[in-house]
């Protein structure tokens, strides 16, 4: 038997650090190639990392909430020779995905996302005792959620006997915060303290446009899903920002420097269990309107049950951002560094209005935006908004490019 340090690889796209969310070891236990040991959290994904070789647990360096530099120390085995020299090569490896391409799962190896081990843990649930649908018994989300309906999941929280008295008023509860949830504070409240936001609130007739968003719903085929206004918005957006090329940008602040994008990369802000992702439509200009309303969907679904890739999370070049019928009548979007502008989509009403000179029931969307005002200026803002207006109000725009 040999000692083997198990290093933190590069997961991907030059991070140099990942930071620990939860340990899915501990020392003493026994683990087998490729099993997964610890949930690691980059800028916004969590991934599992699978251990290199089959051999006990000797240590762990750091808990949850540590930051861990690539190349240092994470977890030390005590392994056969020959799985040691073996695993020093997949150390190295750069990509880690959620789930190890191994043939066969090994005895005891539980297989399932880091967020449904997080929910599983919440529960008190043992994922031993599930039973996976997924490929080579992976547990599901669906799976999960079963176990927890049966009468057996409520068994296995601890006994109110076990727990504490109830003291109304004078219990607390503290949640160290730690993953996803602490980039986004940090990125949050970068991009308010360095970056001068100028909003812009205008209202939307959108009478027409979901009068064509529900004619085209009924016209669609039995494969198809219910289009919503997030890709007729998109794809509205495309012609309007070949027009304002300075809202489709990025600052580089390391080179003072601000990038325009002829491509549009649209971010789609997604609340998750997580907390708020950013997936990303790449190349919407592209899209025809059902496949920019799929890839929507793809994108999204990916951030909300953490199978997201790095790439799908990364490079949007302007943001979208919706809160669908909670989306009250105005906000105040915070701006995606380094992007420069972010579209904020507010809730749809009827509303009586003034209209071809007669009172009449109109629906009516508020857009609530927000712009870098270092780099956009305030008329250049309001313009843009007002051409996305224009495109909104007189759907049948959308489509000539």
């Amino acid at each position: 038997m040999s000692r083997f340090v198990f290093r933190l690889p590069d997961l991907g796209e030059g991070t140099v650090s990942a930071e620990i969310v939860a340990w899915l070891v501990k020392p003493g236990d026994q683990v087998a190639d490729g099993q997964p040991i610890a949930e690691m959290s980059t800028e916004k994904a969590v991934v599992e990392l699978p251990s290199p070789v089959t051999g006990k647990v000797i240590s762990l360096n750091g808990v949850p909430g540590d930051a861990i530099a690539v190349g240092n120390e994470l977890i030390v085995f005590e392994s056969a020779d020959g799985a040691a020299a073996g695993a020093a090569v997949k150390s190295a490896a750069t990509p880690v995905q959620p789930e190890s391409p191994k043939p066969a799962a090994a005895a005891g190896e539980v297989r399932a996302s880091p967020a449904t081990r997080r929910r599983a843990r919440e529960a008190g649930i043992d994922l031993n005792e599930v039973n996976g649908s997924g490929p080579r018994g992976r547990i599901e989300p669906q799976d999960l959620e079963s176990a927890l309906k049966t009468p057996a999941a409520a068994t296995s929280a601890p006994p109110a006997a076990a727990r504490p008295p109830s003291v109304p008023g004078a219990a607390t509860e503290e949640i160290k915060v730690l993953g996803v949830r602490r980039v986004i504070a940090q990125r949050m409240s970068a991009a308010k303290r360095n970056i001068p936001h100028f909003s812009y609130v205008e209202e939307v007739d959108v009478t027409e446009l979901e009068a064509l968003r529900l004619h085209l719903n009924a016209q669609a085929g039995p494969g198809d899903a219910k289009l919503t206004l997030l890709p007729f918005l998109v794809a509205a957006l495309v012609p309007v920002l070949q027009r304002f090329p300075q809202c489709n940008a990025h600052y580089d602040e390391t080179r003072d420097t601000i990038i325009r994008f002829r491509a549009v990369h649209a971010g789609i802000a997604t609340q998750t269990k997580d907390g708020l992702k950013v997936p990303v439509v790449r190349h919407a200009e592209s899209l025809a309107l059902q496949p920019l309303a799929a890839e929507i969907r793809r994108v999204t679904q990916a951030a909300r049950d953490n199978s997201a890739s790095r790439e799908i999370l990364t490079g949007s070049t302007i943001t979208v951002t919706s809160l669908g019928k909670l989306g009250g009548i105005a906000s105040t979007p915070i701006i995606n560094a380094p992007e420069v502008a972010i579209i904020g989509v507010n809730r749809v009403a009827e509303r009586v209005v003034v209209h071809h000179g007669a009172m009449a029931v109109r629906r009516i969307m508020n857009l609530s935006s927000s712009f870098d005002h270092r780099f956009v200026d305030g008329f250049d803002a309001a313009a843009m908004i007002q051409a996305l207006k224009e495109r909104l109000e007189h759907p049948a725009t959308i489509f000539i490019r």
